[in-house]
């Protein structure tokens, strides 16, 4: 990473100063069905400097409040970012599935767990926490029987079903580690990651629904198969009752082998620091790496975020957009309403189909408390127009953003035009590595300022680092890149079979912090503006890709010479993916090469990664080491070719002009 790449672009300080700040609307205490879990800005405070003053006394009551252990822990927590050792609740044992269904099961099993709304309006259902239960300890039985045993890792390969939390919980219950894989990856995702994680089954579906649109998951599953000699079973649930290709010995339906097995199997008792899952993440090198996150600690993160940052209570329904895909999915649409048992809307459309009132149906139907969902779909709907928005959804308290800062134009209308003004939002920050937010306002009680992911969650301890010296910026009006000084429970721990890529990506970059590899701002007031990716990762739709994972799959096309991978600006997905391309002598050129580059990234990634643009270009700019200057690539697209800096060092700086031409004349098309 040079230096040039590292510095963020944006000055945070001027705008800062102007903004407007919104304290909670007086509409959500009149909405509350009790108050918020903490009396205003003053008791987060409090409890905030305990939580970084005394961590081991603040996360160990927290641990015991929100959790169900079934050997209590000693040692809150051991290790240090320096050694990459870091260790929570040591001693402690529990069990996810336990603590997300049981508890809540055995209090009152007729409570909905899960509100099913399925792509068509009229498909949906809701499964209560006994029958959640009874769902789970089925299918825990059928993957025993696959020969699944503790510590092994299942792939899941799933739409947005309520068949995938039961999935991810019957996993946890057995103590099988889950490797959720976006049911959107191309086959050659789902194979490379199957293979990294070492998975010996394989659950899907016949097909998937999205959109009105029919996906073909259970062939994508075979393709991929045709590549991992080591999977023994693939679990197939009917989802749409079409024909599919069958390999007798592997596939198996999900009904046929549920039916065989009784409904209560007893968790299996894990260790706070056993791995509950892997989620692949887009890496920047080419091959994505399989983030590894531990079950005490992880579970603590969810279920502690949940409840102060939605202000989670008992009566409550809670409806996140995000895919069980994401890390959002998995800590928000399953693990914190779950663990905290209350309702979760496990949503499997889109938000356009049928109509762009869908979201806004949802919420008036169940009477949604709480509803998060990444920008981009929120750009979508206020383009939409306002009058789709006709609907009461009277019940809504809070209002959640997630995935890439939100514009100052974009919150307002959330707040306005959803919310009605009756509802407090809150703009998270965090990733796939964090496990759960880390700097976020709470709902109820912190005033917020749009744009801005406002303060540190309980343990949060930032640092504005600037990225030339390496040293750490102290006061406030300062901007640089984000760092955390103290370790905490939910953190990721390695990468799957790769811990010096962990400890090379996040802890060995500013030595003594976790580096988030995103620029901010810290404000007067010692608010945070997260101002994006200052590595090589761009943001789109939400969904962090790496260029090197795009640029991978670029090259494997036989015209293609070498390529670099850029994200842009978008007014609708955030950042877009615009590729330059340098293709071997003796091919053309042409429109029809484009179009087969586009096919090569949705064949080897997935659809949503493919590039919005692509220039076919003689050479890249290259330094005489040959590292690729995508800093100069960026700029061009931006129309600042009079801010390149000295092009002199370049290997070949004539490559510049030209590339400014390519561009110049593919803008006036």
């Amino acid at each position: 990473m040079s230096e040039g790449d590292k510095k963020p672009q944006v000055p945070v300080v001027a705008e800062a100063h102007n903004v407007d700040t919104y304290h909670v609307p007086k509409a959500f205490f009149a909405k509350h069905p009790k108050k918020p879990h903490l009396d205003g800005l003053d008791h987060y405070k409090k409890m905030y400097k305990e939580s970084i003053e005394e961590p081991d006394k603040f996360w160990g009551k927290m641990a015991r409040e929100l959790l169900t252990w079934d050997r209590d822990f000693q040692t809150v927590h051991s290790g240090s970012f320096e050694n990459g050792d870091n260790a929570w609740f040591c001693e402690g044992q529990l069990n996810a599935s336990y603590n997300c269904v049981d508890r809540h099961a055995f209090k009152d099993p007729d409570k909905p767990a899960i509100i099913y709304e399925a792509d068509e309006t009229e498909g949906g259902r809701i499964i209560s926490y006994g029958e959640l239960l009874r769902e789970v300890s089925k299918l825990a039985y059928v993957l025993k029987q696959m020969g699944v045993k503790k510590g092994d890792t299942v792939a899941l390969y799933l739409p947005m079903i309520p068949e995938a939390v039961i999935a991810f919980l019957a996993c946890t219950r057995i103590g099988a580690v889950h490797s959720v894989v976006f049911a959107g990856f191309s086959s050659d995702s789902l194979r490379d990651r199957i293979i990294d994680a070492q998975s010996k089954v394989v659950i899907t579906t016949d097909e998937g629904k999205r959109g009105g649109k029919v996906i073909g998951t259970k062939k994508i599953v075979d393709e991929a198969l045709k590549q991992c000699p080591d999977v023994t079973h693939c679990l197939v649930y009917k989802r749409t009752g079409t024909e599919v290709p069958w390999t007798k010995g592997r596939d198996w339906w999900w009904n046929e082998e549920c039916e065989k097995y009784p409904s209560y199997i007893a968790p299996e008792s894990m260790n706070s620091e056993d791995p509950l899952f892997l989620l692949y993440t887009s890496g920047s090198t080419g091959k994505p790496k399989g983030v590894m996150h531990t079950t005490g600690g992880y579970l603590l993160g969810a279920a502690a975020t949940g409840k102060y940052v939605f202000d989670i209570h008992d009566s409550d329904r809670f409806f996140c957009g995000g895919d069980v895909g994401w890390i959002t999915g998995h800590t928000y649409v399953v693990y914190a309403p779950l663990l905290l048992g209350v309702a979760t809307v496990v949503f499997e459309g889109t938000p356009a189909y049928p109509n762009f009132s869908r979201y806004w149906d949802v919420i008036e139907k169940h009477k949604v408390t709480q509803f998060y969902v990444a920008p981009t779909a929120l750009r979508l709907l206020k383009r939409a127009g306002d009058h789709h928005i006709n609907h009461q959804m009277e019940h809504l308290r809070v209002l959640g953003s997630v995935g890439e800062p939100i514009a100052a134009e974009v919150w307002k209308w959330y707040f306005e035009t959803v919310g009605k003004e009756e509802a407090h939002v809150v703009d998270t920050y965090w990733q796939t590595e964090t496990g759960s937010h880390v700097i976020t306002p709470l709902g109820g009680v912190t005033p917020t300022k749009p744009g801005s992911a406002s303060l540190p969650f309980f343990g949060i301890d930032p640092a504005i680092i600037d990225p030339v010296s390496g040293e750490e910026i102290h006061g406030n009006d300062v901007e640089g890149v984000l760092a955390f000084r103290k370790p905490w429970p939910s953190m990721a721990r390695t990468v799957w079979g790769a811990h010096k890529r962990y400890m090379d990506t996040y802890l060995n970059v500013y030595k003594g912090y976790y580096f988030t590899g995103d620029g901010a701002g810290r404000d007067h007031e010692g608010y945070y503006w997260i101002r994006g990716r200052v590595d090589d990762v761009v943001n789109v739709s939400g969904h962090r890709l790496s260029t090197a994972e795009i640029e991978a799959a670029l090259i494997e096309h036989h015209a293609v010479a070498e390529a670099a991978v850029v994200g842009i600006n978008d007014e609708l997905t955030g950042q877009a993916v615009n590729a330059f391309v340098a293709i071997k002598d003796g091919n053309e050129a042409n429109d029809q090469l484009k179009k087969d580059l586009v096919m090569q990234v949705r064949k080897s990634i997935g659809p949503f990664a493919a590039p919005k643009q692509i220039f076919i270009v003689p050479d890249l700019p290259k330094t005489r080491s040959g590292k690729i200057m995508r800093r100069i690539l960026r700029k061009i697209l931006a129309g600042e070719e009079d801010q390149l800096g000295d092009t002199s060092t370049l290997s070949d700086p004539s490559v510049v002009d030209t590339i400014i031409d390519t561009v110049h004349s593919a803008k006036k098309k």
